[in-house]
């Protein structure tokens, strides 16, 4: 098994690569100046953004090919940990990374809504890869930081990182919303294996044992991250994934509630509800109808 090496600041993710630290609190590397160095799996205690320059060709997203391929961007927030077994080969390493403290923005507009950046959350196979003018305007970013970085300390120091990376963050869901656009193909095929996710669970136990399907279920079947997966549907659907689950458990709780042997306690705690109240509220909710009067009327 991999060393875990634990980063909690910037002046350590340099140290282990052996580069100077400008900043105590953001950091720009260029990999492609840096020699050799041994691999170890890391837990960060910052954030980290990894440029990569691979090329894609040979890599699948679902059955298609990626739509990109000058260039990949990973994203790391603190508490993850990244990497891939190596055994501790010697590596080197192509590409750039950005990696800032979170009290660089803790106090900041960013620091507030650093959570909106779902992809910070996403697995490494929904990184986001780039068109060769992405690639440019990520590396503009990258560089006007590290130009920062190389600036003496002052009261404008920290106004102007800060706006240089939420520039980056915000060009990144730029980036993020072509990508969804771009693979209908494959999107749509996660719609189809959702839906059928969906209608396996209600015609088996599972609603009794598990209860209602949350968006986290679903996307574990479908092998994504729930924020990837939750942000995949609305842009390609325009309802959230839980809009979708509850629909299709609407949809089976209409047909239940047509058989008239069946009471309706019976019927929630078929559908995976503890109490039949929060059942009749969100029928009633989704329908304008109690499911009584849904049944009288059908």
């Amino acid at each position: 098994m991999d060393e875990i090496e634990r980063i909690d600041t910037v002046k350590q993710y340099n140290d282990s690569l052996g580069v100077d630290t400008l900043h105590p609190l953001v950091s720009v590397v260029d990999f492609d100046n840096m020699p050799t160095y041994l691999y170890v799996k890391r837990n960060m205690g910052i954030y980290a953004i990894f440029l990569k320059y691979i090329q894609c060709g040979d890599l699948r997203y679902g059955n298609q090919a990626y739509d990109y391929a000058d260039g990949t961007l990973v994203f790391i927030s603190p508490g993850q940990v990244y990497g891939i077994d190596r055994q501790g080969s010697i590596i080197k390493p192509q590409g750039k990374a950005l990696v800032f403290h979170p009290d660089l923005i803790g106090n900041t507009a960013l620091g507030r809504k650093i959570k909106d950046y779902h992809f910070f959350s996403y697995e490494v196979n929904e990184a986001l890869h780039l068109s060769k003018k992405e690639r440019a305007i990520v590396n503009d970013c990258f560089d006007k930081i590290a130009y920062e970085t190389d600036q003496q300390l002052d009261q404008h120091s920290q106004t102007l990182l800060v706006s240089n990376i939420e520039l980056f963050l915000n060009y990144c869901m730029r980036f993020y919303d072509r990508q969804f656009s771009t693979r209908t193909q494959a999107n749509q095929d996660i719609l189809s294996r959702f839906e059928q996710v969906l209608l396996a669970y209600y015609q088996s136990e599972q609603p009794q044992i598990l209860g209602i399907p949350s968006v986290r279920y679903c996307a574990d079947q479908l092998h994504l991250s729930a924020n990837y997966f939750g942000d995949l549907i609305k842009k390609e659907t325009g309802r959230t994934a839980l809009d979708h689950i509850q629909s299709t458990m609407i949809n089976e709780a209409k047909i239940m509630l047509c058989d008239h042997r069946k009471q309706i306690s019976e019927v929630a705690q078929q559908l995976g509800f503890t109490y039949q109240q929060h059942f009749t509220r969100l029928f009633k909710q989704k329908t304008g109808l109690t499911p009584q009067a849904y049944r009288n009327a059908h």
